[in-house]
């Protein structure tokens, strides 16, 4: 077998905070991805709807996709004392139609299982990518986008030090982009 240069599964990085671990996704988290993108809660401020298998599925081919083009990408979060698949959480350029153009900065992302809502978890997982992503991104700013009224990610955005910039329009519903200055 000969191995290409470059990033694989093996270069991305894990990153451990008191409760969580981040984590490159692997081919047996499919089946906890799916479900929780398959969840209406989940899905409600993000697409509208649930994922079907399929969509997930590419949805976990594009994470390594990312990591592999451009260096970044989404980890899985664990509970570190559990094991128990928290959620997902990175960074990404996904190429967005909307105005102003944010292509080529990396857009903080996050979603995590509904039933580990309120422990802080998310705040917790955000934090530790966007330390992570201050040396990564050589101290480059980061955004992130949220629908208006997911006001849970909105206190998350917040907490994390990202600011409102604008309200602009994404697939015609009303989105917040927030900015994170290093």
């Amino acid at each position: 077998m000969i191995r290409l240069p470059g990033r694989g599964p093996a270069d991305i990085p894990i990153i451990a905070t008191d409760r969580l671990t981040l984590r490159g996704h692997r081919l047996s988290d499919f089946e906890a991805s799916a479900a929780l993108w398959g969840d209406e809660r989940t899905t409600q401020y993000i697409s509208g709807k649930p994922s079907t298998r399929s969509e997930s599925w590419a949805r976990l081919l594009r994470f390594f996709g990312l990591w592999a083009m451009l260096g970044y990408g989404y980890w899985a979060v664990e509970e570190t004392a559990t094991g128990d698949y928290v959620g997902e959480v990175g960074f990404g350029d996904f190429k967005r139609d909307m105005v102003p153009d944010i292509h080529g900065i990396p857009e903080a992302g996050w979603v995590l299982n509904a039933r580990h809502g309120g422990k802080g978890y998310a705040t917790e997982a955000v934090m530790a990518a966007l330390t992570w992503g201050e040396t990564a991104f050589s101290g480059a700013q980061t955004v992130c986008i949220i629908k208006a009224d997911n006001l849970a990610s909105i206190r998350v955005a917040e907490k994390c030090g990202f600011v409102l910039e604008t309200v602009t329009e994404l697939n015609g519903n009303p989105t917040r982009l927030y900015r994170r200055l290093p």
